[in-house]
């Protein structure tokens, strides 16, 4: 049976060229990069030269890179960061609604510390106006956290313009770009922010690392006690392999970034034209607005999308129903809903997000099984 994997936004295959780069650090090089002898400086140097990899690919100083487990703790460390620092009094914060849940639910718990929070709603697109976001900005207000690309539909927040507005107040600004790195260009100071996230294992990196920017200058509250590793800010030993596994996706994604796009975008065209073409009830949800290239949110109004979900893996074919943080939730999902999408729609929409294994054939088959499935 064909295997076809189309949830590349959950997760990505490990590159080769990563997994070369990781596997000495596992073995051979296995000093702490906290020792002074020369296996501890060898690791360091690796941890090092990822930090320059990571700074290369999103356009800062490598002196600004952190390096965290994951990207919800870098997300956590942005909020939480802010939201419980010091010398804070009156706190007032503000996310949308359709970030990711490890923005959303962090949000959700300040606000049950007491902590002012505003979730500012979304248009049809998933989109937060900055209307919208003017009138919530308060005298208090320390923080705003926006995703740059959302994880289930693609689509891109203007952080430039949003950015505009947070520094004219000087309010912090944060942006989960998990899934943009790699798949569109970043830039920090093009986009404004003091703070953006990165994830090793959605670029053909690793698992269980990941990395924050912060600006010079930006204060963060350490979620956790110990070591002076990564600035105070996150203690503990680095994971050496999986730093480097990460250095190495970083400069890869740099260097066939424009190419990469490109292939995309024509694996997501072919998949939502054939679609459309051939199944008269799918809808591409938020087909108007700017998207990341690999990731199509589609509509099969009156089909379930547990049922297909399940179908099309008996076929070898995966996809998701939304972000694979939130699997196993019986609720349609929280980012569709505050779209306003009809009940038809939230139960029958699958997210299929393609990636660079995937060929023509891959998208043909898809297609065809879907066509058997709903008919």
């Amino acid at each position: 049976m064909r295997k076809v994997f189309l949830d590349y936004n959950s997760t990505t295959p490990l590159s080769e060229e990563v997994l070369e780069t990781m596997y000495p650090f596992f073995k051979n090089e296995f000093g702490n990069p906290s020792s002074r002898h020369s296996y501890g400086q060898k690791a360091m140097q690796a941890v090092d030269k990822a930090r320059l990899q990571v700074a290369s690919l999103i356009k800062s100083r490598p002196d600004e890179v952190i390096f965290t487990g994951s990207g919800t703790e870098a997300n956590n460390l942005a909020v939480q960061g802010i939201g419980l620092n010091r010398t804070s009094c009156q706190k007032h914060i503000i996310t949308s609604t359709v970030e990711h849940s490890s923005v959303f639910n962090t949000f959700e718990e300040l606000e049950n510390k007491g902590i002012k929070v505003t979730y500012l709603p979304v248009d049809k697109n998933g989109l937060a106006s900055a209307d919208e976001l003017k009138k919530s900005i308060t005298s208090h207000t320390q923080l705003v956290s926006l995703c740059l690309a959302n994880n289930e539909t693609g689509t891109v927040n203007d952080i430039k313009k949003i950015s505009e507005i947070t520094k004219e107040k000087g309010i912090f600004l944060h942006t989960d770009a998990v899934q943009a790195a790699g798949k569109m260009l970043v830039n920090v100071e093009e986009l404004g922010v003091d703070m953006l996230t990165v994830s090793g294992h959605k670029l053909y990196g690793p698992k269980g690392v990941g990395a924050l920017y912060i600006r010079r200058g930006v204060k963060l509250q350490p979620l956790m006690n110990g070591g002076g590793q990564e600035r105070r800010l996150r203690p503990g030993t680095e994971n050496v392999p999986a730093i480097a596994g990460l250095g190495q996706a970083c400069e890869m994604a740099v260097e066939n970034l424009e190419e990469n796009m490109n292939y995309l975008k024509l694996l997501r065209e072919r998949l939502e034209k054939g679609i459309i073409n051939t199944i008269p009830k799918a809808k591409i949800n938020c087909s108007s607005a700017k998207r990341i290239n690999n990731t199509s949110n589609i509509s099969f109004s009156g089909e379930i999308n547990e049922a297909m979900l399940v179908k099309l893996d008996l076929k070898g074919i995966a996809v998701s129903i939304g972000s694979a943080c939130s699997s196993g939730s019986e609720e349609p999902s929280r980012i569709l809903s505050a779209m306003g999408l009809p009940r038809s729609e939230l139960y029958g929409s699958l997210r299929f997000s393609v990636g660079l294994n995937n060929t023509a054939e891959d998208i043909d088959y898809t297609i065809k099984i879907l066509n058997e499935i709903i008919n």
